[in-house]
C-alpha cells in the first residue's frame, strides 16, 4: 500500500536544522583538506547471514546536476560497512521503482531480498537544497515500514544519505545509526625526518570530506568533541608546551582553555558542554581537575593522590567520572562522584587498562587492555555482567572511541610500521580498517550524531 504524499513528514524543524547546518558545512570547506587525509575504510570481517536488502538507485528529479555518487550508492555503502547488511548490487536489481506502487514484490522475493530502499531526489522547498524522498518497504508482508521526504542543505546531499542511512538502520536494527557524524583523527607525515607536520582533521564517518582544522609542526593530541558537535578540544604543543584549545567549527574561532605550569592534557567534556575534565600537574604528578569552558570560575582538583591520575570520561547523567590511575601499582580505571568523592576501583581483570569510553549508558566501557604480555588491545567492559571481552589483535592498539550509538568502536592501530585507524563492533563481529595514502594516522575521535 502506497503512503499518500500528504502523509510524508516533512517538519518545519527539520528544514530550519539542516539550514543552520549549512553554516558548518561550508565553513569546513573552506578549510584546507589534505590530500592524504581522505580514509579508505576496509571491510575485515562483517556478520554471517548479513541482512539482505535492496537500495534501488533514486530518480533524480532536481534541478540541479546528478552528483557522480549517488544517494543509492551512498545508502548501500553505510549499510554494508555497518557488516549487519547485504546490499544487493545494482547489476542484480531486475527492475528499478522509485515509488512503493512500483515495487513488485514477488520480484524480489525470488531474488531473496528482505527488504527494498527507493525514493527520489527533488529540489527543496522554496527553492532551497534538495529534498529526499525515501521509502524503506518489506518485500515479505508488503508493508512500508519508513516513509519520509527529508530536506538537505545546498551541496550537502551527502550528509542527507548518511540520515537516510541512519533512519533504515534504526528501522531494522532497532538502534540509531551512526552514519550522519564525523571523525577526528591526527595525521602525521614526515616521521623521523625532523620536519614533521602534524595536522587535526575531521572527515564524515565514511572517510569522505576530510577538512584540516589546524596544522602545525608540533604534537596535536587528545581530540574530543563537545557534545553538540561543534567543538573540538585538543592538546596542542605549539607554543612549545602543552596547552589546552577549544576550537568552534562555525567560526574557527580557537581558545586556550588551560596553559597552566606543567602537564595540561586529555580533555573531556561534561554532558551539558559547559565543563571539562583535564589532568593538570601544576609542577607535581597529574591529577584530575574540572574547569569551565567560558573561564567563569576557578578549576576545581578532583583528585588528590601522588599517582598519575589521567583520562577522564564523563557518566551519561554527569554525575561520575571515569578515568586512570596507577595509584594501584599498575594503570587501571576508577570512578569517583563528580565532586571527587567515594573514589573507587573498576577494573579488576587484566594487569592494565587504560583510557576509558563509555556506551550504552556507561554500561559498556571500552578500554586498552593488557594482561601483562606487553601487547595493548581494546577491550569492553560489560559492566552489567562484569564480563571483559578483547576486540582487537593488534600489538599496540590504543585510543578506543564508541560510536555515539555504541555500536562501534573506533581506535589507533599499526600496520606495516604506520599507524591506522581501525573499527571493531561492539560484539566483536564486524571489522574495518581505516587507511591513509599517506602518513601516520592517530588519536581517533567519534562525534555525537549531528542533527
Amino acid at each position: 500500500m502506497y503512503l499518500p504524499e500528504k502523509l510524508i513528514s516533512t517538519s518545519a524543524s527539520t528544514v530550519e536544522r539542516a539550514r543552520r547546518l549549512v553554516l558548518l558545512v561550508l565553513l569546513l570547506a573552506l578549510l584546507p583538506a589534505s590530500v592524504w587525509a581522505q580514509l579508505r575504510i576496509e571491510i575485515v570481517d562483517g556478520v554471517e547471514g548479513a541482512m539482505p536488502i535492496a537500495v534501488v538507485p533514486f530518480a533524480w528529479d532536481s534541478s540541479e546536476p546528478a552528483p557522480a555518487t549517488g544517494v543509492a550508492e551512498i545508502i548501500s555503502a553505510n549499510l554494508r560497512r555497518s557488516g549487519l547488511f547485504d546490499p544487493m548490487a545494482e547489476r542484480d536489481m531486475i527492475d528499478r521503482p522509485t515509488r512503493p506502487p512500483e515495487v513488485r514484490f514477488g520480484s524480489w522475493r525470488l531474488l531473496r531480498v528482505d527488504h527494498v530502499v527507493v525514493g527520489r531526489v527533488t529540489d527543496g522547498p522554496d527553492g532551497w537544497g534538495q529534498e529526499i524522498e525515501y521509502h524503506l518497504l518489506d518485500v515479505h508482508t508488503g508493508r512500508i515500514l519508513l516513509s519520509q521526504a527529508m530536506p538537505v542543505a545546498p551541496g550537502d546531499l551527502r550528509f542527507g544519505a548518511h540520515r537516510v542511512s541512519d533512519a533504515v538502520y534504526e528501522a531494522l536494527i532497532g538502534i540509531p545509526g551512526a552514519f550522519a557524524t564525523r571523525i577526528a583523527y591526527v595525521v602525521v607525515t614526515g616521521l623521523g625526518s625532523g620536519d614533521e607536520v602534524f595536522e587535526l582533521v575531521v572527515a564524515d564517518a565514511d572517510g569522505h570530506n576530510p577538512q584540516t582544522i589546524v596544522r602545525n609542526t608540533q604534537p596535536i593530541l587528545s581530540p574530543a568533541w563537545s557534545p553538540d558537535g561543534r567543538r573540538l578540544a585538543y592538546v596542542s604543543f605549539a607554543t612549545g608546551r602543552s596547552n589546552i584549545i577549544v576550537q568552534d567549527l562555525f567560526t574557527g574561532q580557537m581558545r586556550t582553555v588551560s596553559s597552566e605550569r606543567g602537564i595540561n592534557g586529555a580533555p573531556a567534556w561534561s554532558p551539558d558542554g559547559r565543563e571539562l575534565a583535564v589532568s593538570l600537574s601544576r609542577g607535581g604528578s597529574p591529577d584530575i581537575w574540572v574547569i569551565n569552558v567560558d573561564g567563569e570560575s576557578r578549576p576545581r582538583q578532583l583528585t588528590h593522590h601522588w599517582s598519575i591520575n589521567t583520562e577522564a570520561a564523563w557518566s551519561h547523567d554527569g554525575r561520575h567520572i571515569y578515568f586512570t590511575s596507577d595509584r594501584a601499582g599498575r594503570p587501571q580505571v576508577f570512578r569517583m562522584d563528580r565532586n571527587g568523592d567515594n573514589v573507587s576501583r573498576v577494573t579488576n581483570e587484566g594487569r592494565y587498562n587504560a583510557r576509558p569510553s563509555l556506551a550504552n549508558r556507561d554500561r559498556l566501557m571500552a578500554v586498552v587492555y593488557s594482561d601483562g604480555d606487553n601487547d595493548f588491545r581494546i577491550a569492553i567492559h560489560d559492566r552489567e555482567t562484569e564480563r571483559l571481552r578483547v576486540l582487537s589483535d593488534g600489538r599496540l592498539d590504543e585510543s578506543p572511541s564508541f560510536a555515539p550509538n555504541g555500536s562501534m568502536v573506533l581506535y589507533a592501530a599499526r600496520q606495516d610500521g604506520r599507524g591506522v585507524l581501525a573499527a571493531v563492533s561492539a560484539d566483536g563481529r564486524v571489522r574495518q580498517r581505516l587507511v591513509v595514502s599517506e602518513g601516520d594516522v592517530r588519536e581517533p575521535a567519534w562525534s555525537p550524531i549531528i542533527r
